[in-house]
This record gives structure tokens, C-alpha cells and sequence, in this order.
């Protein structure tokens, strides 16, 4: 996945200030003169990995062109706790509207990035790879994905339309088809859509010899214990990738990793990622 462009960080800026600021900051208004400045730090509270600092910029640049903001990090650095993320002075209204916005976005995809970056280490020495899921926040996928790879994983799909993933259900729709609903499903998939890897959900060893015996590339081993893991991964040595996907969590995935899988996939990642403590401090 590639780096966040202006117009994506400026588009959802302007969308995440429109919810927050509406018809205006009146207290902002209220209080603070037009001309009045100020100088602000956003900085870590605690140790994380750092994702969504164009999102931070672009929030307050919206409302003020001028503002000056110098990065003290980048996406992707493990930073300790005290240290600086961003150097902010100009208007001390746009300061004081954006900050909320301009938190929600790093504190979230900081802390994906930061769960993630566990994940990372956890497997650290084996084949395997950390890789997302479709189970993000509806309307900031790009974003939370963006945050993945920041902690060093990588994107599964960005959506339905990038890789041909047949599930349970597909199957299920499917149980009547000869001479298997894998071998049927597998078989009008690549015909379909030759150029898109194909990827079959197996939830038994039997399946994935019927996903083996139809060519998939990739075997999605699905809730499999570790037997079963180390079986399936013999199984299709040499003719198919493996993911193992399904309560997989810190405790249990570096013995997920040593089954010998190519790929893990964590839907916590996206989905019950912690918010990191960032905070925004204006100077005395």
C-alpha cells in the first residue's frame, strides 16, 4: 500500500471537522481573540508506534494555511514516552479547534500501528507474516490499513474487488455442486478473473486437499488447532501459500507462527486496537 496523499489526509480532515466543529468552535469564538497566537507540542504519553501524522498536519492546516508544524517523527518510529511528535504555532483558534481532530486520528491509528508492531515481534524468526483483515472502522479503511503497515504488517485485501477470497458461505451456497463446492467455486473463479490470486477458506484437513487438488494459491486454514496447522501446512507444501486465521491473539501466535504458515491473519488489529495517549500541550 502506498503512502497517504495530500488529497486522501485533506478529505478526511475536512470530513472529521466537519462532525467535530459543525456551524462553529463557539467556545473558541467566544473566548479567544482573532489575532491571538500560540505554540503547541503534541507528544507521547507513553511508548508507541507513530501512524497518521499527515492526518495530524492536514487537520490543522485546514484551518489555518499559515500554521507552522514541524515534525519531530515519522511514521512508523518507536518513540518513548515524552517525546514529541509535532511543533505547532500560528493561530491560537485554529490550534484550539483542531486539537481534538487532530488526536482522534493519531491517537487511533497510532495505536493500531502499535498493536501491530507486537504482533511483529512476537513472530520475529519465523516465516510468517502479520497481515490485516476487512474488520476496520466502516469509511476509514485505507487509513487503519495505512496504520498496519506503519507497525510493520502487511494488507491483506483493500476491499472485495482486489483478490478472490471463497469463504464458508460461499461454500455453503455452493453444497450441491459437483464435485465439490471448492473445485466448483475455484473452477468459475479462475475463469472469471484469471489475473486475481485465488484464495479458498478450508475449516478441515479434506478441504484443503479439495482447495490443493483445485489449484487455489492460497489456503485460508481456518480456527485449525496446531495439528492441524502442521498437518495442512505438509499438505500443501510446494503447491500452495497458508494463512491461519481465527482466535489468534499475542499469547497464542508465536505457536501459530512455528506451525511453519506463511501468512497470520489478526483481526484485532483493526478491530480492537487500544487508542494510544498522545496528548497536546500549549507552551507557558
Amino acid at each position: 500500500m502506498e503512502a497517504l496523499s495530500g488529497e486522501e489526509t485533506r478529505r478526511a480532515a475536512q470530513l472529521a471537522l466537519a462532525e467535530d466543529v459543525g456551524s462553529g468552535d463557539i467556545t473558541t469564538l467566544a473566548t479567544i481573540p482573532a489575532t491571538a497566537t500560540a505554540k503547541a507540542v503534541m507528544l507521547a504519553r507513553e511508548p508507541l508506534v507513530v501512524a497518521g501524522l499527515p492526518l495530524g498536519e492536514a487537520v490543522f492546516r485546514e484551518l489555518a494555511s499559515d500554521i507552522r508544524i514541524t515534525r519531530a517523527a515519522n511514521d512508523g518510529d518507536h518513540i518513548k514516552a515524552g517525546q514529541p511528535l509535532l511543533q505547532i504555532s500560528g493561530s491560537a483558534r485554529a490550534i484550539l479547534t483542531a486539537e481534538r481532530v487532530a488526536l482522534n486520528f493519531m491517537q487511533r491509528l497510532s495505536g493500531i500501528a502499535t498493536l501491530t508492531s507486537l504482533f511483529v515481534d512476537a513472530i520475529k524468526g519465523t516465516r510468517a507474516q502479520i497481515l490485516d483483515t476487512r474488520k476496520t472502522t466502516p469509511g476509514l479503511r485505507r487509513l487503519e490499513k495505512y496504520a498496519v503497515m506503519c507497525g510493520g504488517g502487511l494488507n491483506h485485501r483493500l476491499g472485495l474487488f482486489d483478490r478472490v477470497l471463497i469463504k464458508d458461505n460461499h461454500l455453503a451456497a455452493l453444497r450441491n455442486e459437483p464435485p465439490n463446492p471448492i473445485a466448483a467455486a475455484l473452477k468459475r473463479a479462475r475463469e472469471k478473473y484469471p489475473q486475481h490470486k485465488i484464495e479458498v477458506e478450508a475449516d478441515t484437513l479434506e478441504q484443503v486437499e479439495q482447495a490443493l487438488a483445485a489449484g487455489a494459491d492460497i489456503i485460508l486454514l481456518d480456527n485449525m488447532n496446531l495439528v492441524q496447522l502442521r498437518v495442512a501446512v505438509q499438505q500443501a507444501k510446494g503447491r500452495a501459500k497458508t494463512e491461519a486465521s481465527g482466535g489468534v491473539n499475542l499469547a497464542n501466535v508465536r505457536q501459530i507462527a512455528e506451525t511453519g504458515v506463511d501468512y497470520i491473519s489478526v483481526g484485532a488489529l483493526t478491530h480492537s486496537a487500544r487508542a494510544v495517549d498522545i496528548a497536546l500541550d500549549f507552551g507557558r
